[in-house]
């Protein structure tokens, strides 16, 4: 196989910067180039069973016929060290890849954060894998006890998986591209670790919807997996590959269970390129979403001190990251309008969105209106919206009221509520309404923002928050 991929070299840029284009390339090459197919044996082994290596006809080949076919999983013969997965799909996996450090360890802590922030309710919908990448068995197997002494109740509950891909899988980390001048063993590591994630998502493709890949030394915050499911209903309708909830490295980053294949084949043919999360923002690229897509406050938080890379101090923090007054709003599906002049690319999606961007418009005069439709009626019990931002702290909405609305129809001028109910007044540019589902009769369709006296400035509405008296799985697939 790798001798394949020394033939392919003839035809690689010598420059990485205009890297993206040689990715397209590059995969392009190899679906009209390579004959030959991966040729491994697996199935998954029970707990305790040893594993049978395969012959050398049987090896791991390296030949990309089936790399056209994205949506296969790779067959690997995975170890389970911990627990068996269950045959019901979860909501939610949580993958974590460890290896042995050489200065602290905080793979025993992480696992408690996810489980000890979690409500009963929540646990029931998540399993959490922890790949096991280190080739020293004997630090394995110590863990491993550690692990099962202090989560056994986890593992028996099938919460809770210990698994480990078999070195002989891995190409080889030898004589590798020393891309950005990095140092031999620095180029080691981080290739390793790119075939580290790529087994570990391999293996959690077919138990969620969806994926979450963590670090080895996060803190997570309270009901964590509330706020996801909350953020995932938001953006009902819309066209996503990654969200990120943690502005730190490879924390926090969340993907449709379906895309996992392509990731890994991804990881796995560019392993030596460059690090693992430069890689990803190429993926996310490649499959159309062109920007990032971050929420705020951030769920997960770096704890680490010492890096896994020869213990090398490592003092990042995510200073949006909120432990215990997580406060995520609902925002339901819903459709929005506005007649206000938007500029540029600020349209009115942005300012219902718990990410951090807004919608911003040209001065607005007595009447103009921001709408928002929900897909079904809906129960309210709060709203806040909160228009300008610290720099630009004129461009609020100066005279404004707060209005919801009942029985949707469609006229010549959009879809519309035929009758409105005042909520409030803006003050210095902003109005909160708690109770709302007990000072109306109603379940709402309709929340409208209306212009009641022109301004010369421009309007900024940097948040449109929505919390729902519904819980978040009613809104949920």
């Amino acid at each position: 196989m790798w001798k394949s991929v020394e033939k392919m070299r003839c035809f690689r840029k010598r420059s990485m910067f205009p890297f993206l284009g040689f990715l397209i390339t590059f995969l392009l090459f190899f679906n009209l180039y390579m004959d030959d197919g991966y040729v491994l044996e697996a199935e998954k082994r029970q707990l305790g069973e040893t594993l049978m290596h395969p012959g050398n006809s049987e090896r791991y080949v390296h030949t990309f016929r089936d790399l056209s076919n994205f949506s296969g999983t790779i067959n690997v013969t995975y170890r389970y060290l911990a627990g068996i997965p269950l045959p019901r799909k979860k909501y939610l996996t949580i993958g974590l890849s460890s290896v042995k450090r050489k200065k602290g360890n905080y793979l025993l802590e992480t696992i408690k954060s996810i489980f000890d922030q979690s409500s009963y309710e929540e646990l029931k919908e998540i399993v959490v894998v922890v790949h096991l990448a280190d080739f020293d068995m004997a630090w394995c197997e110590n863990l491993v006890q550690e692990i099962t002494r202090k989560f056994a109740h986890h593992i028996i509950a099938g919460r809770l998986l210990v698994i480990q891909a078999p070195e002989e899988y891995y190409p080889s980390l030898d004589g590798l591209k020393r891309n950005y001048n990095d140092p031999e063993d620095r180029v080691r590591f981080r290739s390793k670790q790119n075939v580290d994630y790529a087994f570990l998502l391999n293996f959690c493709t077919n138990l969620s919807h969806f994926y979450m890949m963590l670090e080895d030394d996060v803190r997570c915050s309270r009901n964590f997996l509330t706020g996801l499911k909350k953020v995932i209903t938001s953006r009902e309708g819309s066209y996503w590959v990654m969200l990120e909830f943690s502005k730190l490295g490879y924390i926090g980053k969340l993907y449709h269970s379906r895309d996992l294949p392509r990731l890994a084949h991804f990881l796995l043919m560019f392993y030596q390129e460059m690090p693992c999360d430069w890689l990803l923002i190429h993926f996310r690229g490649l499959l159309a979403q062109k920007d990032v897509i971050r929420f705020k406050p951030s769920l997960f938080q770096h704890m680490g001190y010492y890096s896994s890379y020869k213990g090398a101090e490592n003092k990042l923090k995510d200073d949006d990251f909120e432990e215990d007054s997580i406060d995520i709003p609902d925002n339901p599906p819903a459709s929005l309008y506005t007649n206000i002049n938007v500029f540029e690319n600020y349209d009115a999606t942005k300012a219902y969105s718990t990410v951090d961007e807004y919608f911003w418009g040209k001065p607005p005069c007595t009447g103009d209106f921001f709408l928002i439709i929900f897909n079904k009626s809906t129960k309210i019990s709060r709203i806040k919206i909160v228009t300008g931002t610290e720099d630009r702290q004129q461009d609020v909405l100066h005279h404004g009221a707060l209005e919801v609305g009942q029985k949707s129809v469609d006229t010549k001028q959009g879809r519309q509520c035929t009758s409105y109910i005042t909520l409030g007044e803006f003050k210095s540019g902003s109005i909160e309404v708690t109770n709302v589902d007990h000072k109306i009769g109603f379940d709402i369709e309709c929340v409208r923002l209306v212009v009641t006296a022109s301004q010369k400035e421009w309007l900024i509405i940097r948040t449109i928050s929505l919390w729902t008296t519904q819980p978040v799985s009613q809104f949920i697939n």
